[in-house]
């Protein structure tokens, strides 16, 4: 999980808006996500392209990690962009900026480093997701990473409970789109390796009732 490192400071961040400082707080005392992240790109301050990026907490994160490289966060949610730069601005993050894009019917953003796509491909159809694979690629510098959070597509209640979580996210309101497609993981390998990218899968559910993989690529 995220260390005792910074969890209160970042979700203070986010004050006064009482909704994402308690969703700071429960996200970093129980999912792995943000110390997998920080570790697979430990070794490099590439600049980073962060799709899908919410309220930006991967920013802080990071930082409390010791990445230095350039963050820019793009997420098609304005009220999302709207939080998360108000948090970097009383974090006084250098080299983090956010933007509201919808990669749907906006063009892709210049980028030349590293990108995570964080809880993101299970809400595209699988054509798309296919395609923003091949653009994503297209980024990836040598010695950078492409870091994925996903469900795979696998039989079990992990899965099931990962599906319904999705499902209640968009009923909420919490997620503006519903989950179309789940990879398995041959796929994702296959389609990763296709882009030149060799692509390594570890689980992250923790004690978490998910079924979450980190996946982590780079230039072969």
């Amino acid at each position: 999980m995220a260390s005792p490192y910074l969890s209160a400071d970042i979700a203070n961040n986010y004050l006064p808006q009482r909704t994402h400082y308690w969703y700071a707080r429960c996200k970093l005392a129980s999912d792995l996500l943000y110390t997998g992240v920080g570790e697979a790109l430990l070794d490099t301050h590439a600049p980073l392209l962060d799709l899908g990026c919410g309220i930006g907490l991967l920013a802080h994160t990071l930082r409390g990690q010791g990445y230095t490289g350039e963050y820019f966060g793009v997420d098609n949610d304005a009220e999302k962009i709207v939080a998360a730069r108000a948090a970097a601005a009383r974090a006084q993050f250098p080299d983090v900026r956010f933007d509201c894009i919808d990669l749907a019917r906006e063009a892709f953003p210049a980028h030349r480093g590293s990108v995570t796509l964080l809880d993101l491909l299970q809400f595209l159809p699988r054509d798309a997701a296919h395609g923003l694979i091949d653009r994503v690629a297209e980024c990836i510098a040598p010695g950078a990473r492409l870091v994925i959070r996903t469900g795979l597509d696998q039989a079990g209640a992990r899965m099931h409970f990962t599906r319904a979580i999705d499902t209640l996210a968009r009923a909420v309101g919490w997620m503006n789109t519903a989950a179309y497609w789940y990879p398995s993981r041959d796929e994702l390998a296959t389609v990763l390796a296709r882009r030149g990218l060799r692509a390594t899968f570890a689980p992250l559910s923790g004690m978490l009732p998910f079924n979450n993989w980190l996946v982590v690529a780079q230039r072969t």
